[in-house]
């Protein structure tokens, strides 16, 4: 059985889980949805977080819960509540997702590169697909060992941990490189 924080189920974006999340991530897209909808000074953006908060926590049996459907609910509130023309504007972004790149390291194996950064593109595009705004990335390091084939750390290793975060970095200020010591 899956331990999840705060009883909140882990929610689906693409065929990433996400289980560690705080809800105060939809202000944003509530916000830019009530300031599209004409409604900049819309004042109950906390009150709908927290009822969502509430609905996570207590009332949803499910261990995993796809983001489409999660903004499906927050819409039909937001209907309930009499305000049709935000839920017509909200548009579906999920929270910061963190990606460890050991995996597609591992999966690509020792000496190809060119496979790891193909993987990782489309990795990114399904993200950025899916609305995905803020993304973190762990494991830089480890991936560039595991693609060297090194057991320890050296200057070819620096060298791809570099071009890694670089190549990360080329997808705009949005993705945040995080590397881990």
């Amino acid at each position: 059985m899956i331990s999840l924080i705060g009883n909140r189920p882990a929610l689906q974006i693409g065929h990433h889980q996400v289980i560690e999340y705080d809800v105060a991530w939809l202000d944003v897209p509530l916000q830019r949805a009530a300031s599209d909808a004409g409604l900049e000074d819309f004042p109950f953006v906390s009150d709908i977080r927290q009822g969502i908060a509430e609905y996570l926590e207590k009332r949803c049996s499910l261990q995993m819960l796809p983001l489409a459907s999660l903004y499906e609910r927050i819409r039909k509130m937001l209907i309930q509540i009499g305000y049709e023309a935000i839920a017509q504007h909200l548009r579906q972004i999920p929270p910061p997702i963190t990606i460890s790149l050991v995996r597609p390291a591992m999966e690509a194996g020792n000496g190809f590169e060119l496979a790891f950064f193909t993987n990782l593109r489309a990795e990114l595009e399904a993200l950025k697909a899916a609305g995905a705004e803020e993304l973190r990335f762990i494991g830089i390091n480890e991936s560039a060992q595991i693609l060297r084939g090194s057991n320890k750390w050296n200057s070819q290793c620096e060298k791809l941990a570099g071009e890694i975060e670089l190549f990360i970095s080329a997808w705009g200020q949005e993705v945040l490189a995080v590397a881990c010591p």
